[in-house]
């Protein structure tokens, strides 16, 4: 199986900017700009790679749980996922993604929270997104209800 998206960037870093579509069409002429990447805290400029990474982690994790705790006969009323990209500066120059911190809130009725704790954790390190960030911190925080 693959997935693909598409960027058209014209200009320089700063100044350019770019559109991004998606195979499925669910994100289509979605703008991206260096002040929607590095300067608008808002968020309401366009997107940027870090947000659409966020995306794509909390999806993936909120999948897996979702799996594993009906595959062990629990099954979530609801998952509310949310994942917080962190990108910095550099050592040496540029900019780096440190980190995804993954918030869980949880309704999962049947299920003790021990238990519920180390389904997520499994779920967080063997979601395929959570393999490809390898390279940064993951954490999860889990509020189950």
């Amino acid at each position: 199986m693959k997935r693909h998206a598409n960027v058209t960037w014209k200009g320089s870093l700063v100044e350019g900017s770019g559109s991004l579509d998606t195979q499925s069409g669910a994100l289509s002429a979605l703008p991206l700009g260096f002040k929607a990447r590095f300067e608008d805290e808002s968020g309401k400029t366009g997107t940027n790679p870090e947000e659409l990474i966020a995306g794509a982690h909390a999806g993936c994790f909120a999948m897996q749980l979702s799996h594993m705790l009906a595959e062990g006969g629990t099954p979530a009323e609801k998952l509310d996922v949310r994942s917080d990209v962190t990108v910095q500066p550099a050592d040496g120059g540029g900019f780096e993604i440190t980190k995804s911190a993954l918030t869980l809130v949880a309704n999962v009725p049947d299920l003790d929270e021990a238990k519920f704790i180390e389904i997520a954790e499994k779920a967080k390190a063997s979601c395929p997104v959570s393999k490809a960030l390898g390279a940064i911190e993951i954490t999860l925080e889990a509020k189950y209800g």
